[in-house]
């Protein structure tokens, strides 16, 4: 009994907590997603395009990516320089696992900053909230069972930068906000927002103020070079790629229509709603929920649909930055007295008129309530449920037929695959989609195409981004070459070139 009397007064420890929380969160994520990965949930694309990417600068070599195309540059899709610094990893550990692990990491240690932000404002129950709030937020829970994205940088960078802007350290914020242009071009805009409450909160004058003023040019500038000039020159039909769901010709003329495109259709009412229920509400209150009006910005104007809506990765770089905006409307209220003052509170900081009194008390206990409640429905609707899910942990036959199947490819082999069995062979073959046209031409597949096949008809991912009738048609034209079938499993098809 006293041991665990002694775990849990050390659990009080502000350092103790957070990196415990954070550290059981990189757990729970990488139970999830390698789970998933073993089931052959993850797909070619996202999670391939990254492993060969990464695999491409572990050995030297310059980001061309198979999966999206023979001899594309995958700086010429987006932005995301920083994912060389995995290289290292990578190289010592080759395979998807890595990739996976290192994301878990990343996505956990945006718990660090925010719950030890909560302690020093309300203490160790204060800081156990929003710690798991952080953790089990349905943005990173999604983000993270949703194969590799480079956006895993963004998560605890945003983390540390909202912290520090709300401490009252603008240098140490604008420091956490600088390497964000290094992991996609919109995050420009989110430093330029970050240099601008740096400057409209400095005095007058002051150094600090320059600094605010010089970190939003500097994000605005590097977001236009980015997409103005950077990604045109590596991509292959030398332009940005996604200039066209920006939806932008639309509103020429008629900036109603843009303001309406940002509440319509009604699914995105759904993601400004939790969004905003994130921060209990009343943390939109906060200057620091102006951190997420860029990513929120391009999504609502965008004319893709699933930047709509609360699925797949978007969210997670939101998460911190609601969180963050709670907690700063929670210092700011006085609602709750820590063991120590704020040590950031001071002229830099984005402290505003404090309301002290009962009635600021009780509206910040209940957006603490709403945002806990907000955790606690969303729980089981997002990927954390599978860790206790019924026969998440099983191996099907079919999934050992799959296995069976990959197994037959040998390392180093040159691979045409649909989506998912894709995302198996990235890290020991060169993949890339069956549904593609093969360079050189097909006609010339017996000497130069690739020397395996390999599909299965039956995933559910195979309408995007190859619509079934694309690989039936390749799989009737690699047949018609000769290439024979080596496995015939129902849905499950190996052909092997002669």
């Amino acid at each position: 009994m006293w041991v665990l009397r002694a775990v849990l007064r050390s659990l009080r420890r502000p350092r103790v907590l957070s990196w415990g929380l954070a550290g059981l969160f990189a757990v729970l994520y990488s139970c999830v997603a390698v789970n998933r990965h073993r089931r052959m949930l993850t797909q070619a694309y996202d999670l391939g395009i990254f492993e060969q990417a990464v695999r491409a600068y572990a050995q030297g070599r310059a980001p061309e990516v198979l999966l999206k195309g023979p001899g594309y540059h995958l700086l010429g899709d987006h932005f995301h320089p920083l994912l060389a610094t995995l290289a290292p990893l990578y190289r010592v550990f080759p395979g998807a696992v890595t990739l996976l692990l290192a994301q878990a990491v990343l996505m956990a240690l945006a718990v660090v900053p925010l719950s030890r932000w909560a302690h020093d404002i309300g203490g160790w129950r204060l800081a156990a909230l929003v710690g798991c709030l952080t953790g089990a937020s349905w943005g990173i829970v999604e983000a993270v069972a949703d194969d590799v994205h480079e956006i895993a940088f963004a998560v605890p960078l945003l983390a540390f930068a909202a912290t520090a802007l709300g401490r009252g350290r603008p240098v140490a914020a604008v420091l956490w906000a600088l390497p964000l242009v290094l992991v996609k071009e919109d995050l420009g805009l989110t430093v330029a927002v970050v240099g601008a409450l740096v400057c409209v909160r400095a005095p007058r004058g002051s150094g600090i103020r320059a600094l605010g003023f010089g970190t939003a040019l500097f994000g605005l500038a590097a977001t236009a070079l980015t997409m103005l000039v950077v990604l045109p020159s590596f991509n292959p039909r030398g332009d940005f790629d996604y200039w066209g769901q920006m939806g932008a010709g639309d509103a020429v003329g008629a900036p109603w229509e843009a303001a309406a495109r940002l509440f319509w259709p009604p699914l995105k009412w759904l993601l400004l709603a939790l969004a905003a229920a994130t921060a209990g509400f009343l943390g939109l209150r906060s200057p620091l929920a102006l951190l997420c009006v860029p990513t929120l910005a391009w999504r609502l104007l965008a004319d893709n649909p699933h930047y709509w809506g609360v699925g797949y990765h978007y969210s997670a770089v939101l998460m911190p930055l609601l969180l963050a905006a709670l907690v700063d409307t929670v210092r700011r209220s006085g609602a709750f007295s820590g063991p120590a003052a704020d040590p950031g509170a001071g002229v830099d900081s984005l402290d505003g008129p404090t309301g002290a009194d009962g009635r600021a008390a009780r509206r910040t206990r209940r957006a603490l309530a709403v945002a806990g409640l907000v955790g606690a429905v969303t729980l089981p609707l997002y990927p954390l449920r599978e860790l206790a899910a019924p026969g998440a942990w099983d191996t099907s036959p079919r999934l050992a037929r799959s296995r069976e199947m990959l197994a037959r490819i040998p390392d180093g082999a040159t691979v045409a695959a649909s989506n998912r069995l894709a995302a198996q062979l990235a890290g020991r073959t060169t993949v890339g989609l069956v549904c593609r046209e093969p360079a050189p031409p097909l006609a010339d597949a017996l000497q130069d195409g690739p020397q395996w096949v390999v599909v299965d008809l039956a995933d559910p991912s195979v309408h995007a981004p190859c619509a079934i009738a694309d690989t039936l048609r390749m799989l009737g034209r690699y047949e018609g070459l000769g290439y024979r079938r080596v496995v015939d499993d129902g849905d499950l098809r190996l052909l092997r070139r002669p």
